[in-house]
């Protein structure tokens, strides 16, 4: 019992002990406070500058204060003695011609406006056909067909039975009966009759024409005065066949094509040109187009026409080009290599290696002196074999690293180091601010 009574007079002790300890501290702690408000109250009434106080002396990471002024661009400093190890080339902004080369795979196609077709106008039967194969060569005037047609059979009868009751023997006679008729008005009407019958004449003579029956085969029936039995049909054209639609004995319509025949004098070549590069060409542009299996030979030629729509599975364009076919070696379907050589004028550019792409933005390396180097973001147009233009970020004269960008790269993010976003970059970057978890500054009174 007696030492129970120890144990609760000890615990007791040390409830007081910590009671009076805990509230000594909070009266010193507010002490001190109070004095430092006090402090700055009457500094600020005697127009002294605030005391501040460890709290609040601490500034947001990156922030640049009044009297500092504007910070200057970040550089990342790479001695002499590294740069020649890693094997770092300055080169000059500078405003020089570019020459801008599009290289591509054409396909040789056939001249549309030299593709004709040989048909008949008569219907009938194929009695002899002359042309018994696609691929010939067939030249202008050469027979191509012999068509038996019983319709202009009986046009050719119509024709010389006209023919003979027009000729002068007919005449004499038909006088001879006017003058031992009665009627005066006999010889009026029979001087009609042989007007019309010349005219049924002609009139006869243009029907067979408009069948293409020439102006020869016509005079032989005059003289013969006998229908021929077939007509044959004469190729109007030089060129290849490429098409043959009948064969012998076989009936054919009026208007149904016999055969397809092109010319190859001349070709087309018809190239794919991307879709990024169709604001660079157009027509008139001079090309040059070469062919694999004639090692060394070039024709020249000119774009003479960009198709108006897209392909839609390759967003290609095609352009056109036409090349006279000497010796007949540019044959259709076969593949030829194109290239375009697009003057582009003067423009401010730089080596191509010296931009590095991350896909977001364009960095240059600027070279400051004394081993710095600025990254820089810039904004550029078309690329040009190894030079590339700079549209923003550089003017004619600036010093940038042409090589090892890519280690010097490395080198400036492991120090931190990062490009000032251009304003039009700051402003897509800039997060929007409504709605984070910062709360507004607390204005004490």
């Amino acid at each position: 019992m007696k030492r129970y009574r120890i144990v609760v007079i000890v615990v007791i002790a040390a409830v007081v002990a910590g009671f009076f300890l805990s509230r000594s501290i909070f009266w010193k702690k507010t002490g001190t406070r109070d004095a430092t408000m006090s402090a700055q109250a009457q500094g600020h009434q005697h127009g002294n500058p605030p005391v501040k106080s460890s709290e609040t002396t601490q500034e947001k990471p990156g922030a640049v204060s009044k009297e500092q002024g504007p910070s200057e661009a970040p550089t990342v400093e790479i001695s002499p003695e590294n740069q020649q190890m890693i094997g770092v080339k300055v080169a000059m902004a500078s405003v020089q011609p570019l020459m801008k080369t599009i290289r591509t795979v054409g396909l040789v196609e056939y001249d549309q406006r030299r593709l004709q077709t040989i048909n008949t106008k008569v219907e009938g039967w194929v009695e002899r056909l002359y042309v018994n194969f696609t691929g010939t060569y067939v030249k202008k005037g050469q027979p191509v067909a012999d068509i038996y047609s019983p319709e202009l059979w009986a046009t050719q009868q119509e024709f010389i039975n006209v023919l003979r009751w027009a000729k002068p023997g007919q005449k004499k006679e038909r006088d001879r009966t006017a003058k031992t008729s009665d009627g005066e008005g006999q010889s009026d009407i029979l001087s009609m009759i042989d007007k019309d019958a010349w005219a049924l004449v002609e009139a006869g003579r243009q029907r067979l024409k408009l069948w293409d029956i020439s102006d020869a085969q016509i005079r032989k029936i005059e003289e013969s005065e006998r229908p021929m039995r077939t007509l044959t049909v004469y190729s109007p054209y030089s060129g290849y066949v490429l098409q043959k639609n009948v064969t012998q004995g076989m009936r054919v319509m009026a208007g149904e094509k016999l055969l397809e025949v092109a010319d190859l004098s001349t070709v087309w070549i018809t190239a794919d040109i991307y879709e990024f590069e169709m604001p660079l060409i157009k027509v008139g542009d001079a090309a040059t187009v070469q062919l694999s299996y004639i090692p060394g030979k070039q024709f020249s030629t000119k774009i003479d026409y960009i198709y108006p729509t897209l392909e839609g599975e390759t967003r290609t364009l095609k352009a056109r080009f036409t090349i006279p076919n000497e010796g007949g070696r540019l044959k259709p379907q076969m593949f030829t290599d194109v290239e375009l050589k697009i003057d582009l004028g003067e423009r401010l550019a730089v080596p191509s290696d010296a931009v590095i792409n991350t896909g977001v933005r364009r960095i240059v390396y600027v070279d400051r002196g004394e081993g710095k180097f600025e990254p820089r973001e810039v904004v550029t147009g078309v690329q040009a074999e190894n030079l590339v233009e700079i549209t923003e970020g550089l003017k004619a004269g600036d010093k940038v690293s042409a090589s090892a960008n890519f280690l010097i790269d490395s080198e400036a993010k492991l120090k931190g180091v990062e490009p000032v976003p251009r304003p039009e970059s700051r402003q897509k970057q800039a997060p929007a601010r409504s709605g984070s978890g910062t709360s507004p500054p607390v204005h004490r009174h």
